[in-house]
């Protein structure tokens, strides 16, 4: 089933990153050895979902579908793929913004800047897990469907480069220059290493 929103986040009681971070792993129903997922029970937002490792991919949509551990959709199934066939030992799934809706358009029409600097501080985190993040930018056409996505985007760069983070994309640039998003990606496809701060300034 779709993910519908069921209200605005702003109106609804949103875990700080932290605690949702110190509580993981506590509601139980999957092994917390092999994955990191944020919150850890299914709510309206998601901050962080993936396999733990050495050598993590961290992967960039837009905004969280339905998925769960050991209930990856297809997109994360793609994304673990092509993790595992690029000489990754694990994947963390990352979204510009963090609302639950499996039609981009359900998304909501203003930022929850709450939410927003939550969403960064995982970001954050999930950077300072490597010596040199790899960060593969996947989120398709899809960045247009909202104004504020651009500027959540903005925050992730620079965050970014605080971490020497190294950004790839995998699969041909759509027409208006996006990275592809990883549904229908070959598990074989590489990563092409991918000039952020040029996409951003001719794209967006």
């Amino acid at each position: 089933m779709p993910h519908v929103p069921s209200a605005p986040t702003a109106e609804l009681s949103i875990l700080p990153f932290a605690d949702a971070m110190a509580r993981s792993g506590q509601s139980g129903g999957y092994d917390a050895e092999k994955w990191l997922y944020v919150p850890d029970f299914y709510t309206e937002y998601r901050y962080l979902l993936g396999t733990r490792g050495e050598k993590p991919l961290v992967c960039i949509g837009i905004n969280p579908s339905t998925a769960e551990p050991d209930r990856l959709d297809p997109t994360l199934q793609s994304v673990e793929r092509v993790a595992k066939n690029n000489g990754y030992d694990s994947f963390l799934m990352f979204n510009v913004y963090a609302q639950r809706a499996t039609r981009p358009n359900d998304m909501e029409r203003v930022c929850n800047e709450a939410l927003h600097r939550a969403n960064m501080e995982a970001f954050d985190y999930i950077l300072s897990l490597s010596e040199q993040p790899a960060v593969w930018a996947a989120w398709g056409n899809i960045i247009e469907q909202r104004a504020y996505l651009k500027d959540c985007l903005a925050d992730m760069i620079a965050i970014g480069e605080r971490h020497g983070a190294q950004w790839y994309t995998a699969g041909r640039r759509s027409v208006k220059g996006h990275p592809h998003h990883p549904l229908y990606l070959k598990a074989t496809s590489p990563l092409d290493v991918f000039d952020i701060r040029a996409y951003c300034a001719e794209c967006l």
